[in-house]
């Protein structure tokens, strides 16, 4: 499902900021509301952020003052306000952004579902409520999911794409695709309340204004120790007050609803919001007033336990969900990250991660002790139990919610780290940030392939990333760009000779897929002659967004995996596909939870190396038979052609300068 049109019901500040969100990545976007003044907000708002962005940029000199004032007119131009639904009938995607009141938001939908075309997806911006319950108001409730963003949407990255007890995989996928579409980082979780983000927070945060108020702490105090020990970016009394008391209480007030008593409510909190005293959005009164706080309490906090309670309760909550069926280990960690601002290049680990870091036996020795002081909310969670008693207590043990590389001794390669575990070689991918695919990734791969096959010890390979939020986001395209011509065709000529070599050898290769493989990244899974997808594994080959095609077999080897019709289809659309789809089409062998991904890929390297090398090898070399050199001969002349074209350079030019490419045909 493509989104050439989008509309977003409700007007005001929030609508306003995912319309600037939709109109910037220049798809044409309706804002509708009862009444002319919310529109009229909703668009203030959006040319206010607009402007803002358009400053920085131009502050930066990475823009003119006159590109700056024409970049504003074609965003604005792509946002229509309205206060009928005229402009919906072509509409492709809807975006609901009303009061959270299931009365309110049901009527919506029955409204946007008479005036959308029947493709069209309808999503509500919830934060809490069931989007089952929401699409049982419509004839389309397969076509309903959640999409909630994060305030302020022009800033924050995460779109918490929520599928109901009705919804399809196609319509989660495609909801997916819009979210990147417009330059969000979507994660997707099943339907619970508070879904993922929010739950996790308010557990934590429950935890800290259940200690104030029992027992008389300073306000002040607890937010310099949260802060201080890098749990979150900000006190949870601070923060508080930044999103308003009001949107935090009703949050809040639901999960105690929903959970019971291990979701505290603050009865202060409660107070100042019937005193209209909102925090920011009031002026600045709410938990603070000039300085001061506004809710009885001076006593020192004992920070080392206040830090015990946040952690223990954020990773008890993630483990929840995991076991639940909610959501993935992955996409959590991702959605702590890009929803409350736990960004680990500053220090702030999201709580899986931060486990692994810690030592996971002695978080459960923690949790035990806080379990023993204050009962079952701070029960560990069986997948805790379970990976402490196999040994896995993570980073130091190479193994926890995630692997973790533990390097040979001897020399090393940069991009790529050679580990031999239990009989089984691992290549580490360890290209940082995102494990792009540059030409020393595909010489370092290369060094350390063929130490492995001329070494005779070991059967199998398994490609790991050393990343634990991406396997590889695809070929370094800032690298491709500084080759001359020999230099471009040296490197596809060795990367297709070495990914040939994998599914020739008598040593077995294990893709261990845990998140991101696009393009490059996803051709060197489809190399490999087993396929191990994480639940959050994603898939895509997106090089035609960029005026190119794939070129590292892309165009041959996912024909053979998932069919030709299909694998025309992914490669001139370009979206990603989901695990879920990826195994139904065959382009995986299995999907597992995040936190299996690594040990099931060991158990199946430790099985494929402990088979006859000859029969292997001939078993490799002979299976399905065709012209895939030539196909190949056929993929480089073609990417050769598409890389030296006018469309090539600029749509390389606009993901580099991430804006949208005009393509000339040349």
């Amino acid at each position: 499902m493509f989104v050439s049109k989008a509309a977003v019901v409700g007007g005001g500040t929030m609508g306003g900021e995912i319309a600037q969100a939709i109109a910037a990545s220049d798809i044409p976007v309706v804002v509708k509301d009862i009444d002319q003044k919310f529109v009229d907000a909703a668009l203030e708002k959006a040319r206010g952020v607009t402007e803002g962005q358009l400053a920085r940029l131009v502050k930066k000199e990475k823009l003119t003052q006159e590109q700056a004032d024409a970049r504003l007119a074609e965003v604005m131009g792509n946002i229509t306000g309205a206060t009928t639904y005229e402009e919906f009938g072509d509409v492709d995607f809807v975006i609901e952004a009303v009061p959270e009141k299931m009365e309110i938001k049901q009527a919506v939908f029955r409204e946007i579902d008479a005036a959308t075309p029947g493709h069209a997806i309808l999503t509500s911006n919830t934060s809490s409520l069931s989007i089952t319950e929401i699409g049982e108001a419509t004839l389309r409730p397969d076509k309903v999911v959640g999409f909630h963003f994060f305030y302020p949407a022009s800033i924050m990255p995460l779109v918490e794409v929520i599928v109901g007890e009705d919804s399809s995989q196609e319509t989660a996928t495609a909801a997916y695709n819009f979210a990147q579409a417009i330059k969000k980082q979507p994660i997707v979780c099943g339907e619970v309340p508070g879904f993922v983000v929010n739950r996790i927070l308010m557990a934590t945060m429950g935890e800290i204004w259940r200690a104030q108020e029992e027992q008389g702490l300073s306000l002040k105090a607890i937010d310099e120790a949260i802060a201080g020990a890098q749990l979150a970016p900000m006190g949870p009394f601070f923060l508080t007050d930044l999103l308003g008391l009001d949107t935090v209480f009703h949050v809040a007030e639901h999960l105690n609803e929903s959970y019971g008593e291990s979701f505290y409510v603050h009865e202060g909190l409660r107070g100042l919001v019937s005193e209209g005293k909102l925090g920011a959005k009031t002026g600045g009164e709410g938990f603070f007033k000039d300085g001061e706080q506004n809710v009885p309490g001076d006593a020192e906090p004992n920070a080392e336990e206040l830090v015990a309670m946040f952690s223990s309760r954020a990773l008890i909550e993630a483990c929840l969900l995991v076991e639940e069926g909610v959501c993935s280990v992955r996409d959590i960690d991702l959605g702590m990250m890009a929803g409350a601002g736990l960004d680990p290049r500053k220090g702030l680990l999201p709580p899986f991660w931060k486990a692994d870091v810690t030592g996971l036996d002695q978080v459960l020795e923690t949790m035990e002790g806080l379990e023993e002081k204050y009962g079952e909310r701070f029960s560990p969670p069986i997948t805790l139990k379970r990976l402490v008693a196999q040994g896995r207590h993570g980073l130091t043990t190479g193994q926890g919610f995630y692997p973790y590389p533990q390097a040979d001794e001897g020399e090393q390669t940069e991009t790529v780290k050679l580990e031999t575990r239990d009989g089984v070689a691992i290549a580490w991918l360890a290209n940082l940030p995102m494990n792009s695919i540059s030409p020393q990734v595909v010489e370092d791969l290369e060094t350390v392939w063929n130490r492995i096959k001329d070494g005779g010890e070991v059967g199998a390979m398994v490609i790991a990333s050393s990343v634990p939020v991406v396997f590889s986001a695809g070929a370094d395209i800032k690298a491709f760009t500084t080759l001359d011509e020999a230099s471009g065709a040296d490197l596809i000529n060795r990367a297709h000779a070495l990914f040939r070599d994998f599914g020739k050898a008598r040593v077995a290769t294990i893709g261990a897929v845990n998140s991101i493989a696009f393009g490059g990244g996803c051709e060197l899974a489809m190399a490999c002659d087993v396929r191990i997808a994480a639940e959050a594994a994603v898939f895509g080959q997106p090089e035609v967004k960029l005026g190119i095609i794939p070129g590292f077999g892309g165009t041959q080897r996912l024909a053979r995996l998932v069919g030709p019709n299909k694998a025309l289809e992914m490669n001139l659309v370009g979206d990603a596909i989901l695990s879920e789809e990826a195994l139904e089409l065959g382009l995986v062998n299995r999907v597992v939870p995040d936190h299996e991904l690594f040990e099931t890929a060991l158990m199946w390297g430790r099985k494929l190396a402990a088979q006859a090398p000859v029969a292997v090898e001939q078993i490799k070399t002979v299976s399905h038979q065709g012209d895939i050199d030539a196909g190949i001969e056929a993929e480089k002349q073609g990417f050769a052609a598409a890389f030296a074209s006018e469309d090539a350079k600029e749509g390389i030019s606009a993901f580099l300068g991430k804006r949208s490419p005009k393509w000339s045909g040349r």
